[in-house]
């Protein structure tokens, strides 16, 4: 790596996790996990939570998941709302349009990240509780990734004063 040389933004790596993580199982997916395994290779990962991030990103989506995740890469790509069937911790079921702005992973879950409609504020949706995604067709609300995604702030204001 270059020293003068910038680390991936947590925006930045969800993009990238997420546009393998709907690829499924096949050989173009497994060269680009490989690849991904090989960036975070070089990253220093000393934090347990971290760690398991990063194995979550690189592993396959389950089908049914992987599908789901298409969807939302798609609204998330074209910036149109995405309509979620959500169940939520209590096992209830919810129908929410939701202006997506990016895709994050912690620990074990990935999770979309966007403004919920319903709530009238920022929300992660854990994949494996969307029981359904559906297109539409009204083009979302901007917004700015670096503001919704955990510690985005905190970690380029380090970078800012390290420099």
């Amino acid at each position: 790596m270059k020293p003068n040389a910038c680390p991936l933004t947590t925006a930045e790596i969800a993009a990238l996790a997420l546009s393998m993580a709907h690829l499924g199982s096949g050989p173009q997916a497994d060269a680009a996990r490989s690849g991904l395994r090989h960036a975070f290779q070089h990253l220093e990962v000393d934090d347990d939570v971290v760690a398991a991030t990063l194995t979550t990103l690189i592993e396959p989506l389950p089908a049914s998941v992987a599908d789901r995740a298409r969807t939302i890469a798609n609204a998330i790509t074209s910036r149109m709302v995405i309509r979620l069937h959500y169940r939520d911790v209590s096992g209830r079921i919810t129908v929410r349009d939701v202006d997506p702005v990016t895709c994050m992973v912690h620990r074990d879950h990935w999770y979309l990240v966007g403004m919920c409609r319903m709530r009238g504020a920022i929300r992660a949706f854990r994949f494996d509780r969307i029981v359904a995604t559906e297109q539409t067709f009204v083009p979302a609300r901007p917004h700015r990734a670096e503001g919704f995604l955990p510690f985005q702030g905190k970690r380029a204001e380090r970078a800012r004063h390290a420099a």
